[in-house]
C-alpha cells in the first residue's frame, strides 16, 4: 500500500488523533543538538520514508508535506525524474566535486538555468555558483552591487528574510537573532514593504503603493534625507518568512523605474519564491521587470544543496576570486537541478502551479468564512498563508484584529496531528504557510483542505 493511501485510510472519519509521542531519537536530538535548532520544536518527527508529498515517520504515521524543505522540493520527496539524474551522475565517473571548474553536467545545469530565464534577461545574463546556500548568493549579490557601484548602503524591506549570516540579517527584518548580534552590516536602510492587511501606511489598496513609491522617491531625492546613495535595493518578490505577502505588480514596476532612474541596483531574491512557485518561473515575470542581480537557490538544486546569482553581463567587473566557495562544484545538485528544471518546463509545472494555488486559495477563502479567526488569505500560486487572528482584541487602524500566535500554534498543532505538516511565519509567528510540492493534485488539494477543516473545528 503506498503512503497516500495509507494516510486516507487512516482518515475514515476525521476522528482519530495521533499521538506525537517523544523516542529514543527525538531525545537524543534533544539532547545533542544546539539549541539554535528550530523545526523540530513544532514538528517532533523522525521522518524514515517519502514519496511525493507524502512522508512517513519512524512510527508509521504518514504526513502531507506542505512544507517541502521551505520550498526547496519543487518536484517533491524522491521524484522518479531527480533519482535517475542522480544515479545516473554517480555511476559515470565525472568527478563529483570540480571548485569552479567545468564539467558537461555542470554546463548543462548553466544551459537550463539560461533556458529558464525570460529571454531579454538571458540575452546579457552572467552567472556565478556560490556556496551552497541562498544566504551565500545573497552575500554575493550585495558584494557585486558594491563592487560595480563603489557605494556601499543598502535599500531592504520590513518583513524580508535573506539568510542567517550577518550581512543577510542585516537586510532582513526578524528582529529577534539580530538583537542577540550587536552591530550588523553597516549602511543598511530598511522601508516599508506594502502589506494590505497591515499596511504600514494605514490605507491599504492603490493608494498604498502611491504613498509607499512617494515616500521612496521622496527618500533618494531629499538633500536632508540622511540617506547616502544606496549600491542596491533588495526585495522578495513574495515574503515568504514575512509572512506570504505577494508584491503588487504596480509597486515592483515603479521600483524598477526608480532604481533605473538612479542607477541602484535592483536585487530580485527569488530563493523561494522562484522555479514555478508562484505560477511563472520567477516571481518577478508577474510584474513584467527584469531584476539586475538574482539570487537563486533552493528548488534550483532539485533538493540538493545549491546557490547561484544571475545577472546583468555590464556588472561584471569583479575580479577572480572575488567570490568563491568550497561546494559551489557540487555535481549531484547540478544533475538534480537540471532534472527538476527540464521536467518544469516539459509539464508546464508553473501553470499547473497557478491552477493548483487557485483551487487551494479558493478551500482557504471558505476556511476563512467558518471561522472568524482566520483574517487574511493571501500570497501567490502555491505559496499561500492565512494570518490568524484575535476576533476579540483591539482592531488596528485599519480595523483589523490583532494577531493571535497562540491560536496559530494551537492550529499547526491540530493539523498535525492529524497528518499534515505546515509551518508558521511572519509577524509574531502567527501567519500559517503552505509550501507544498508543485507536483500536488487536485484532489491531494481538496484533501489538505478536508484536514485544514478538521483542525481548525477542533481547536
Amino acid at each position: 500500500m503506498d503512503l497516500a493511501t495509507r494516510l486516507r485510510r487512516s482518515h475514515t472519519g476525521l476522528d482519530a488523533l495521533y499521538c506525537l509521542d517523544s523516542t529514543p531519537v527525538l531525545d537524543r536530538q534533544s539532547r545533542q543538538e544546539s539549541n539554535a535548532r528550530s523545526y523540530p520544536r513544532r514538528i517532533p518527527l523522525v521522518l524514515e520514508r517519502a514519496s511525493g508529498i507524502y512522508v512517513q515517520d519512524s512510527r508509521g504515521q504518514v504526513f502531507i508535506d506542505c512544507l517541502a524543505g521551505a520550498g526547496t522540493l519543487a518536484l517533491g520527496h524522491n521524484h522518479p525524474v531527480v533519482m535517475e539524474a542522480i544515479h545516473a551522475a554517480m555511476s559515470s565517473n565525472l568527478p563529483m566535486h570540480t571548485l569552479d571548474l567545468t564539467t558537461p553536467v555542470k554546463d548543462a545545469f548553466v544551459q537550463e538555468i539560461f533556458d529558464s530565464l525570460p529571454p531579454a534577461f538571458a540575452r546579457q545574463a552572467r552567472i556565478q555558483f556560490c556556496g551552497p546556500t541562498g544566504a551565500d548568493a545573497v552575500e554575493a549579490s550585495l558584494k557585486l552591487a558594491r563592487t560595480t557601484s563603489g557605494r556601499q548602503n543598502v535599500l531592504a524591506f520590513q518583513g524580508a528574510y535573506h539568510g542567517m549570516t550577518l550581512g543577510t540579517m542585516s537586510i532582513s527584518g526578524n528582529l529577534g537573532p539580530k538583537n542577540a548580534l550587536g552591530s550588523l552590516l553597516s549602511g543598511v536602510q530598511m522601508l516599508p514593504y506594502p502589506h494590505n492587511y497591515r499596511c504600514p501606511f494605514g490605507t491599504g489598496g492603490e493608494q498604498a503603493i502611491d504613498l509607499n513609491l512617494r515616500y521612496i522617491e521622496q527618500l533618494l531625492s531629499d538633500p536632508e534625507s540622511g540617506i547616502t546613495a544606496p549600491s542596491a535595493m533588495i526585495l522578495e518578490p513574495v515574503q515568504g518568512e514575512g509572512g506570504v505577502i505577494a508584491a503588487p505588480d504596480r509597486w515592483l514596476q515603479g521600483l524598477r523605474r526608480i532604481t533605473q532612474e538612479r542607477g541602484i541596483a535592483l536585487i530580485v531574491d527569488e530563493i523561494q519564491c522562484g522555479i514555478a512557485r508562484t505560477g511563472k518561473m520567477f516571481a518577478f515575470e508577474h510584474a513584467d521587470i527584469i531584476p539586475d542581480i538574482m539570487p537563486l537557490s533552493k528548488a534550483i538544486g532539485g533538493g540538493l544543496p545549491l546557490a547561484v546569482v544571475v545577472y546583468r553581463e555590464e556588472l561584471d567587473v569583479w575580479q577572480p576570486g572575488a567570490h568563491a566557495g568550497t561546494f559551489r562544484g557540487n555535481q549531484l545538485a547540478m544533475a538534480a537541478g537540471t532534472a527538476t528544471l527540464r521536467y518544469l518546463k516539459q509539464h508546464a509545472v508553473a501553470d499547473h502551479a497557478h491552477q493548483m494555488g487557485e483551487r487551494l486559495r479558493a478551500h482557504l477563502l471558505k476556511l476563512q468564512s467558518a471561522f472568524g479567526w482566520i483574517g487574511d488569505v493571501r500570497g501567490r500560486g502555491l505559496m499561500l498563508g492565512m494570518e490568524i487572528v484575535d476576533r476579540d482584541g483591539e482592531p488596528d487602524g485599519q480595523g483589523h484584529p490583532p494577531v493571535h500566535t497562540a491560536r496559530a500554534k494551537q492550529f499547526q498543532q491540530a493539523c498535525l496531528q492529524r497528518g499534515l505538516i505546515l509551518e508558521l511565519g511572519g509577524r509574531h509567528g502567527a501567519t500559517v504557510r503552505l509550501l507544498p510540492p508543485l507536483i500536488i493534485t487536485d484532489a491531494e488539494i481538496d484533501f489538505v483542505a478536508t484536514i485544514l477543516f478538521a483542525a481548525a473545528a477542533a481547536i
